[in-house]
């Protein structure tokens, strides 16, 4: 992804709604009552952890006995033990516990830990972004048992041994994260369904231009996808996404001897490879690290205390459905007499970006009822929007609506057409609106040179681009040309 265009918006949820989800993630609910737990008799050591003789005492706080597992941490669910250890970490790490004196190993309530019973929706997602960072970075962390062979003669860890970059690792999560969140707001996108892990991994190895992919990149997509299974269980009890994992038996040895016949599977059964999806609180969490990282990240919702000139500029480039829901939010904290003014005030101009205004000023102002009508009359005879106001009435049964004349007929067409092509480009829906207005309207490209509109060139041009019938294309390359000679271009 650049971080110089802006992505598609998302839907957030309500911060109220999304801050019960992160009360109730297991990780983040886990360090909370650890937090509440400690007290003078808690000792941690140098890095703040807890020392192994407390762990005991801090899985029983969690209701884990030995032996107790918790699906989503590493391969095997993780060890009481483990699930106390990586909660306590979260905790400090979030701020709900603070470490008073190193030396001594002693801790007190951090400062954030009222802020989970006491403090607003956004106070409570702050703290849950926190323990997410800390969850992020030891997703890109190898497994134990590797790090284990990587320990050197004097304990430290030998990284060469490990095959491991750990800002190339963080990276390439980073890069799947980033991915998802574009598969999941796109309007062409899954939405809030779920995303083949197969899928995930192909977007970050196979190259877009690339046919069929060699053997060698399909291994490299194997290997990324085990990685990502073993990172989106680590990622799940944070409440990033809804993880389901891949099937164990995929993962069997082959040259094992089963102890019992194998149970009849599918293999056209995608899910089996595992199935990933960023939930609401996901969502959020993923948004705010993309615009701390720089990237234009909108949301639903973000233009609705802006001016109606920011509402057609900025939802130019979104989506129809993004679009739909981003005005009504907008039309609905206002009068629709006055924003429909307002609309057709921020319609107007000139420049390259004025026809998609227009189109979508056009969209606005049907959502509005017939409140609007006086400000739609109040611009029959205006140049640029008198075509549009006229069609908005006919269609609104308005008595006594003007007939346009031929020259904004004309005009009204070559800025429908510009509006659409910048909206769709090459869409099939425009392709016949091109066929449909050549058919119809006989003479159309003698005519349509002339029109005094910025963009009647490029539109001409391209509707000989787009044209099926050969000389009908080549009338409207003609004209195109004549309306370039015309401005003097």
């Amino acid at each position: 992804m650049s971080d110089s265009s802006p992505l598609p918006p998302v839907r957030l949820h309500p911060e109220a709604e999304l801050a019960r989800d992160a009360l109730s993630t297991p990780l983040l609910s886990r360090a909370a009552r650890l937090a509440r737990w400690a007290g003078p008799q808690t000792r941690v050591d140098a890095g703040g952890g807890l020392v192994d003789e407390q762990l005991p005492a801090a899985a029983e706080v969690l209701g884990l006995g030995e032996g107790d597992s918790v699906e989503g941490l590493g391969p095997d669910g993780g060890d009481a033990a483990a699930l106390a250890s990586e909660a306590w970490r979260v905790a400090v790490d979030a701020g709900l516990v603070e470490v008073v004196d190193e030396e001594a190993g002693t801790v007190a309530a951090g400062a954030d830990l009222a802020l989970l019973t006491g403090g607003s929706p956004h106070d409570v997602l702050g703290v849950w972004l926190a323990a997410l960072e800390t969850v992020l970075a030891d997703a890109s962390v190898p497994d134990l048992d590797d790090l284990v062979e990587a320990v050197g003669e004097g304990g430290e860890v030998d990284l060469s041994r490990l095959d491991w970059d750990p800002e190339a690792e963080a990276e390439f999560l980073d890069g799947v994260l980033g991915n998802l969140y574009l598969l999941t707001v796109s309007e062409d996108g899954p939405g809030e369904g779920p995303v083949p892990l197969p899928a995930l991994a192909a977007s970050m190895i196979v190259p877009g231009d690339m046919g069929e992919p060699s053997n060698d990149v399909l291994e490299q997509v194997s290997d990324a996808m085990m990685r990502l299974d073993d990172q989106f269980r680590v990622l799940a009890p944070v409440g990033l996404v809804e993880y389901q994992p891949v099937d164990e038996a995929l993962m069997a040895d082959t040259d094992e001897e089963p102890s019992e016949p194998p149970a009849p599977v599918d293999d056209t059964d995608v899910s089996r490879y595992g199935m990933v999806r960023l939930t609401p609180l996901g969502l959020y969490g993923l948004r705010a690290r993309l615009l701390e990282a720089g990237f234009t990240a909108p949301a639903v919702g973000d233009l609705a205390g802006k001016g109606a000139d920011a509402l057609l500029d900025e939802t130019a480039s979104y989506g129809p459905r993004a679009a739909l829901a981003e005005t009504e939010q907008w039309l609905a904290r206002r009068e629709p007499l006055l924003a429909a003014r307002e609309l057709l005030g921020a319609a107007r101009g000139a420049d390259m970006g004025a026809p998609l205004r227009r189109l979508r000023c056009q969209q606005a102002l049907s959502l509005v009822g017939v409140q609007a009508e006086s400000a739609l009359r109040e611009v029959l005879d205006d140049a640029e929007l008198g075509g549009l106001a006229r069609v908005w009435l006919s269609e609104h049964g308005a008595s006594d609506v003007p007939a346009p004349s031929e020259a904004m007929v004309f005009w009204l067409t070559i800025d429908t057409v510009a509006a659409q092509l910048a909206a769709e480009g090459n869409s099939e829906e425009l392709r016949e609106l091109v066929a449909g207005l050549a058919e119809q309207h006989r003479g159309f490209f003698a005519a349509a040179w002339r029109v005094d509109h910025p963009a009647t060139a490029d539109v001409l041009e391209e509707m000989g681009r787009l044209h099926p019938d050969k000389r009908v294309a080549k009338e409207a390359r003609k004209a195109a040309f004549k309306a370039r000679s015309q401005r003097g271009e």
